[in-house]
């Protein structure tokens, strides 16, 4: 491997090829991390030359992505909506089809002040993302998970967001009895026999935050059934769910709900199904 910047670059390139969808985004957001420089340093300085341990620590990452690590936990941030996440192995890396649910949440909700929900919150990126964007907003973001609720509350230390509450439980039981506006989660939604769980990259994330029982519909139905007593009249509950269970997320919604629809995500998939409480 060349010990010039630009060189490192394009041998990091050739050996990810074969392991990812972006091998050359990928060898650059390593050496970047690496140096702990930016994206214009990195196109400013092709010749920068990289010491011994330098180099030594890009095979190192470069060994751990060939194996099918995720390049966000290489890296250890990951940027999602406007902001930069800190993600470790605790958390699932937030998703850009996610972005859908909090697009929902903005457009559905007017500008006045809301208090919204996120269950299984994860790294934070719902929560943080709807903070961030409505200050007068109260975001309550909860977790079974304690390690998972550190993450989200380091996060939104670092970001510098105050407007938010944490609170650890399972899904609803971690909230206080009060009428919220909207109530947002993606739950594990995914089937235990799924083949895609064998995906290298799954194979790193926690399995409790992507698998659920009952062919992967037992947390979606459990917060579709409760959920409409934590919600103000007029509240939206809105769940993101696998491109196929936009049907079986309807149906959990009917019996209390109405208005109910299902919106695309990024790639056009059905991704989120969101249903509003009657007046």
């Amino acid at each position: 491997m060349g010990d010039t910047l630009d060189s490192a670059r394009r041998c990091a390139r050739q050996q990810l090829a074969a392991h990812s969808d972006s091998p050359d985004l990928d060898a650059r957001r390593l050496l970047e991390h690496i140096l702990g420089i930016g994206a214009v340093d990195f196109i400013a300085h092709p010749e920068r030359r990289l010491s011994a341990a330098e180099l030594e620590q890009l095979d190192a990452l470069l060994q751990r992505r060939l194996a099918g690590e995720p390049i966000a936990y290489l890296v250890g941030e990951i940027g999602f909506w406007t902001l930069d996440l800190q993600v470790d192995a605790r958390v699932l890396v937030p998703r850009p089809d996610t972005e859908t649910l909090v697009e929902a949440v903005l457009e559905r909700l007017d500008d006045q002040p809301a208090t919204v929900a996120d269950l299984g919150t994860g790294s934070g990126a719902i929560a943080l993302a709807l903070a961030s964007e409505r200050p007068h907003w109260q975001i309550w973001a909860t977790d079974i998970d304690a390690g998972a609720l550190d993450c989200a509350q380091a996060n939104a230390v670092r970001l510098g967001l105050t407007n938010l509450c944490f609170a650890q439980g399972s899904w609803l039981a971690a909230l206080p009895c009060q009428n919220f506006d909207a109530i947002v989660s993606n739950p594990p939604y995914i089937d235990s026999g799924d083949p895609h769980l064998q995906a290298p990259a799954l194979t790193y994330e926690p399995q409790r935050a992507l698998v659920a029982a009952e062919q992967g519909q037992a947390d979606l139905a459990s917060i579709a059934v409760a959920a409409c007593s934590y919600l103000r009249p007029g509240g939206y509950l809105m769940l993101e769910h696998g491109f196929e269970q936009g049907p079986t997320v309807r149906t959990l919604l009917e019996p209390a709900f109405e208005a109910i629809e299902t919106l695309p995500d990024l790639g056009r998939q059905p991704r989120v199904t969101l249903g509003r409480r009657p007046l």
